[in-house]
């Protein structure tokens, strides 16, 4: 990783901004939502900022938008980058390393995923407690450079467990039911077969999606705090005997909307009362 390009692309965005961001948010396929609930926003393109990938699928806005939520100053990305574009590993958590470099020592990253657990209903919100890398492959591959991180980064605690228990305080408070579970990246872009998601269930997967996962180990490699919550936005292959399509996905993020941002502003709130 060129920490040369990660500070220029995060002195492109400080001469934008008038705030110093506290809380990162990378929010996933049509949960981009919330960033538009942030106060008196300032938004940079993607494109605009140097270094950064830009975002390439549907429901994924592709800007920063850097402002004021729940009484934190936070840094949103609305839209995130992904392996099966095409992007490597290191492009694709470019901006976690962005946002350490601006100071941020805490990200919420969220995500649309499936159902691998068969008690689990479309439009629930999971916690995040631990995840699966499936993929093969590690964002920390390559030379290390000591300023960002060791080279092998402990990820007893991926999930930081005080940012667990916020969340499942801010649930309670809002009379949310949440479940809470283990997250297995694939690379995708195919969705995975019911023989894949039976193998899955075995292996203790409790939803499935194409993202998060590299952003995480980079974000512990950095030192930062995380939480991780999915929106489950179908059940997975072979549960249901119905095809799988992005346009559910969408559907379904669109009707829990409300639950989302409730949930996450709450959270934010009460980081800001720590």
């Amino acid at each position: 990783m060129n920490i040369e390009a990660i500070q220029q692309a995060s002195q492109y965005i400080t001469d934008k901004l008038s705030i110093k961001p506290q809380i990162g948010l990378i929010l996933g396929s049509g949960l981009g939502i919330l960033a538009d609930e942030i106060d008196n926003p300032t938004k940079i393109k993607y494109e605009d900022i140097p270094g950064f990938p830009v975002s390439t699928v549907e429901g994924h806005a592709g800007q920063l938008v850097i402002g004021s939520l729940k009484g934190m100053q936070v840094l949103a990305m609305q839209g995130r980058f992904h392996y099966y574009e095409g992007y490597d590993l290191q492009e694709v958590t470019f901006p976690v390393r962005v946002m350490k470099q601006l100071g941020i020592e805490t990200v919420i990253v969220t995500n649309a995923a499936g159902a691998v657990n068969p008690s689990f209903e479309p439009g629930n919100l999971m916690l995040i407690t631990d995840h699966i890398n499936h993929t093969g492959v590690d964002p920390l591959f390559g030379p290390n450079d000591p300023t960002l991180g060791v080279r092998f980064p402990d990820m007893t605690n991926a999930y930081t467990p005080a940012l667990q228990q916020l969340a499942r305080k801010a649930a309670a408070k809002l009379d949310l039911t949440i479940q809470e579970g283990v997250y297995v990246w694939n690379s995708g872009p195919s969705y995975e077969t019911p023989a894949e998601i039976r193998m899955l269930q075995k292996l203790g997967g409790d939803a499935v999606g194409m993202s998060t996962v590299p952003e995480v180990i980079v974000a512990r490699h950095a030192g930062m705090k995380v939480m991780g919550i999915s929106c489950i936005s179908n059940m997975a292959a072979g549960i249901l005997d119905q095809p799988l399509s992005h346009e559910e996905v969408i559907e379904t993020t669109e009707r829990v909307k409300e639950q989302f941002l409730s949930l996450v502003k709450e959270i934010v709130a009460n980081l800001a009362h720590q």
